[in-house]
């Protein structure tokens, strides 16, 4: 019987049921895939709750960027306004300015959140 995980106890057992489904070879629009869709739902909004993960640090949000992206960090400096500018922010000593965050959100698409984040 499928329910909403409200315990570490039904979360584990939820885990294990999953682990089991997943181990089939389910069809599309059977009972088991069914479950399994459900269980998985209910996991997800359950580790939400219990188990949130805080965006990452400005800057390890920039640099991974980068990386996904294969960019040069010396190409920052075209969206941050200078390679002083770029050299300042990416060693912390200064922060990132609204203009900053908009660019860097529109042109290397870095969710806001993540570079609004406190230093």
């Amino acid at each position: 019987m499928l329910k909403v995980i409200k315990t570490e106890a039904e979360y584990e057992s939820a885990l294990e049921r999953v682990y089991e489904l997943m181990q089939l070879e389910l069809v599309d629009d059977s009972p088991e895939s069914d479950e399994l869709e459900a269980l998985t739902l209910f996991i997800e909004h359950y580790e939400a709750q219990h188990y949130p993960i805080a965006p990452p640090h400005p800057i390890e949000a920039i640099n991974f960027r980068l990386e996904q992206l294969g960019m040069a960090k010396s190409e920052l400096s075209k969206i941050l306004g200078g390679r002083n500018r770029q050299s300042e922010i990416l060693s912390g000593k200064r922060k990132l300015s609204l203009e900053m965050i908009r660019r860097l959100n529109s042109m290397l698409h870095i969710p806001a959140e993540s570079l609004i984040g406190v230093y």
